[in-house]
């Protein structure tokens, strides 16, 4: 199924060089052009940055941890509503423009934040804080949206050339297919990287310096790297969608082939079906924010009974390195391992390694517990991206990968908050009690999924 935001036209194909990094990632800097995995990587670091430097300034500054908790809620809320906006406008408009435009908003959103948390008269109450919550709110509403962007470039980049000729090597589709499963599996591995390293490094600057040097460091980040990301080459290869349905459906040369009429039809029926079963990975991106919410919720109860409630992020990073990793292998799983047979296998092995959660008597025995339970845990995120790539119609991959990471924001303040009340009144068994019902949800959902795939053409 091909989709009307990939222009085969608009990069030629340059014969492959050869690279000096050996294994299948050294093809995605001749994929993607120098300087797109740093920058694709630290452009994102803001984001990750944003909630976590959010609470611990307005906490700080108001020493209240409901007025902080608030505002970093707000954050979350505006990125899981704003997320969805910013792809669509993508798919529409091109991601250079909006990039661009929210760079410029987010980082004065984010001087707003700053501006409103110190110049707030006094904190006696809700009501004073409204003003931070406001820019909080537009702060997270406008926060680039490098991960998924980046993903859209690299399933174009990745199914340009579908054919194997002269021009592309002699690359086959199955190479591309291993093209792409290695780049979603580099983006996989990026954002667990950002999302270790961007609370850790709030932690750092805030603790050393000042509570407002993270949100500060994050605007100059985002108004320097996310232009530099916008403008990239690499953004060439994703078009905007057609304004008027039925545009960009036939071949690039403009002349509909015999039956195109049929072949018309047979888009819109595929679009169609896409549409509805497009809510599947996004609910299963609820699951798994949910599952990361509930987890880090849960880890702060349970390492306060043995250390301290601080500790919690380190254990927490530590599901987070293993997920990392895994998540790397992905790229040298068998092609004929179908995407939907990976996302019910790593989610089985999720559900059943979540109950060991409950084992755990002291920190090393829960580190050795996380270590293990992150090993699927990325190979499941990889998957679903994929998958959401597959059932996304023409012309709304922006608008997809934007929904799939919106559901990570929504489902880790759902988790976080169930986790919470549960460890408030049962402790840390009952909070881990919601990790393990939205590992079971992304199993169900898997099997769904399977079924529905075999019914369906793939991608």
């Amino acid at each position: 199924m091909e989709k009307s935001s990939v222009a085969s036209q608009s990069l030629p194909a340059a014969a492959p060089r050869p690279s000096r990094l050996p294994g299948r990632f050294a093809r995605l800097p001749e994929l993607a052009g120098p300087g797109f995995l740093p920058l694709g990587l630290f452009a994102r670091l803001p984001l990750a940055m944003l909630t976590v430097g959010t609470l611990t300034l307005v906490t700080a500054v108001s020493h209240s941890y409901a007025i902080g908790g608030m505002a970093a809620g707000a954050v979350g809320i505006g990125s899981a509503l704003g997320a969805p906006v910013l792809g669509s406008l993508a798919d529409r408009a091109g991601q250079r423009i909006v990039l661009l435009v929210a760079a410029v908003i987010n980082t004065l959103a984010v001087a707003g934040v700053l501006a409103a948390a110190y110049l707030t008269p006094g904190y006696g109450s809700v009501g004073d804080a409204v003003g931070v919550l406001v820019a909080a709110f537009l702060a997270g509403a406008s926060c680039p949206q490098v991960g998924p962007m980046a993903r859209v470039r690299w399933m174009a980049l990745t199914t340009r050339n579908l054919s194997p000729s002269p021009a592309n090597g002699g690359r086959s589709v199955a190479a591309n297919r291993a093209d792409l499963d290695t780049a979603l599996s580099y983006e996989g591995t990026a954002d667990e990287i950002t999302f270790v390293l961007g609370p850790a490094l709030v932690g750092v600057l805030a603790s050393m310096v000042a509570p407002w040097l993270p949100l500060a460091l994050a605007a100059v980040m985002t108004i320097t790297l996310v232009p530099a990301f916008a403008v990239h080459p690499s953004q060439q290869a994703v078009v905007p969608a057609p304004r008027k349905p039925g545009h960009g459906v036939g071949p690039s040369n403009g002349r509909e082939p015999s039956g195109g009429q049929a072949t018309h039809m047979a888009a819109q029926r595929r679009n169609r079906w896409a549409g509805a079963v497009v809510a599947v990975p996004v609910v299963a991106m609820v699951c798994m924010g949910t599952f990361f919410g509930a987890t880090q919720n849960a880890l702060s109860a349970f390492s306060a009974q043995y250390a301290t409630a601080e500790i919690a992020g380190l254990l927490y990073a530590v599901m987070g390195l293993s997920s990392a990793v895994a998540a790397l292998s992905v790229a040298f799983w068998p092609q004929r391992f179908s995407l939907a047979s990976r996302w019910v296998a790593a989610a089985l092995a999720m559900s059943v390694l979540s109950l060991l959660l409950l084992l755990p008597s002291g920190i090393w025995s829960m580190v050795f517990v996380l270590l293990i339970l992150g090993i699927p845990v990325g190979p499941v995120m990889v998957t679903v991206f994929s998958i959401g790539g597959v059932v996304a119609p023409a012309g709304r991959m922006a608008t997809v990968m934007t929904a799939l990471a919106s559901g990570i924001v929504a489902g880790t303040a759902l988790g976080s908050y169930l986790a919470g009340q549960l460890a408030e009144t049962d402790g840390a068994g009952a909070a881990f009690v919601v990790s393990m019902a939205a590992a079971a949800g992304l199993l169900l959902l898997g099997v769904v999924t399977s079924l529905v795939m075999k019914r369906q053409p793939q991608a």
